[in-house]
C-alpha cells in the first residue's frame, strides 16, 4: 500500500470519509480517478449503511458485500481503510461493523483485530522477531516510482528492538538493501543523529553534515525530509519535525509541520 495524495472535494468530515471509502471501492465511480497502477481494495458493491464520528471515534457499518474479499486481500483492505481514514485529522480511532456486527476478525484467516483500529494497526508489515515478548512497531516510509509518479510507501517493522524509535527509523532509512527493490531511501548512509528531543507534538533532530544534499550544499533533499517526517509522524503521532544540521560552524535549520 502506498501514500498517494488525492483531491477530496468535500470539506465536511463524514463526507470526506464516504468519499475516501468510495475511492477505495472496486469499480466505484470515484475509483476511476485513482492514478495508473493503483486500484480499489474494498469489494465491488459494498455500501455504507451508517457512519458516525464522535470524539475522534469513527464507526462505519458496511453492507455484507464488504466480506466478499479473499485471503490475499483481506488484511490489505483493512490496512488501507484504516490508514486512509486516519489521515483525516478528526479521526483518531475506528470501529468497523458489517450489517450491525462488529468486525473482530478477518473473514478468511480469522486473524483477530484490535477493538479500536488506528495507525498502531500498522501497514505493509515486516516481522523480524526472535520471540513474541516485548515487541515494538515502527513505521518507516520509503520512496517509490511508477510511470513517472513518485510516491511514499509506509512499512511497519514488528521487532524486538527496544531502542528509541527515532533511532530505529534513521537506521532503517540508512540500511540497504531494502526488502523490496522498488523501495528507495535517499538518506546518506553516513548521516548520524547527534541529538534529538521528543516533545508532545514535535521532535527536534540534530544531524551531522551528511544529512545535506551534497557536502557543498546547504539544503536537505525533499525526499529525505518527507520520509523522515512521515515516519516520525505515524510512529509518534506528532505534528512537527525540526531539523538542525551543523556545517562549517553554521547551523542549517528546517521545520516541517504539515504535508498537503
Amino acid at each position: 500500500m502506498s501514500r498517494v495524495n488525492m483531491v477530496i472535494n468535500n470539506k465536511e468530515t463524514l463526507a470526506k470519509v464516504k468519499e475516501i471509502i468510495n475511492l477505495l471501492t472496486i469499480k466505484s465511480k470515484e475509483s476511476e480517478y485513482l492514478p495508473a497502477d493503483f486500484y480499489g481494495v474494498i469489494p465491488s458493491g459494498t455500501q455504507v449503511n451508517t457512519v458516525t464520528l464522535e470524539e475522534g471515534l469513527l464507526k462505519i457499518d458496511f453492507s455484507k458485500e464488504f466480506l466478499n474479499t479473499d485471503i490475499e486481500m483481506e488484511r490489505k483492505m483493512v490496512e488501507s481503510l484504516v490508514y486512509s481514514l486516519t489521515e483525516i485529522p478528526e479521526v483518531k480511532n475506528i470501529l468497523l461493523f458489517v450489517e450491525g456486527n462488529q468486525l473482530l476478525e478477518l473473514p478468511y484467516s480469522k486473524e483477530k483485530l484490535p477493538t479500536l483500529l488506528n495507525k498502531e494497526f500498522g501497514v505493509n508489515k515486516i516481522y523480524d522477531l526472535e520471540n513474541i515478548k516485548n515487541t515494538t512497531k515502527t513505521t518507516v516510509y520509503y520512496g517509490s516510482k511508477t510511470n513517472e509518479l513518485f510516491y511514499y510507501i509506509p512499512v511497519t517493522y514488528v521487532s524486538n528492538n527496544q531502542n528509541e524509535k527515532v533511532e530505529i527509523i534513521i537506521e532503517k532509512l540508512k540500511s540497504s538493501p531494502i526488502y523490496e527493490s522498488n523501495l528507495i531511501s535517499f538518506l546518506n548512509a553516513n548521516a548520524e543523529i547527534t541529538n534529538y528531543e521528543i516533545k508532545e507534538n514535535e521532535i527536534k533532530l540534530s544531524f551531522n553534515e551528511f544529512l545535506l544534499e551534497g557536502l557543498d550544499q546547504s539544503t536537505i533533499l525533499e525526499e529525505v525530509q518527507y520520509t523522515i517526517f512521515l515516519s516520525l509522524r505515524d510512529t509518534y503521532n506528532i505534528e512537527q519535525v525540526e531539523f538542525s544540521v551543523q556545517k562549517d560552524e553554521k547551523n542549517v535549520n528546517l521545520v516541517i509541520n504539515a504535508l498537503e
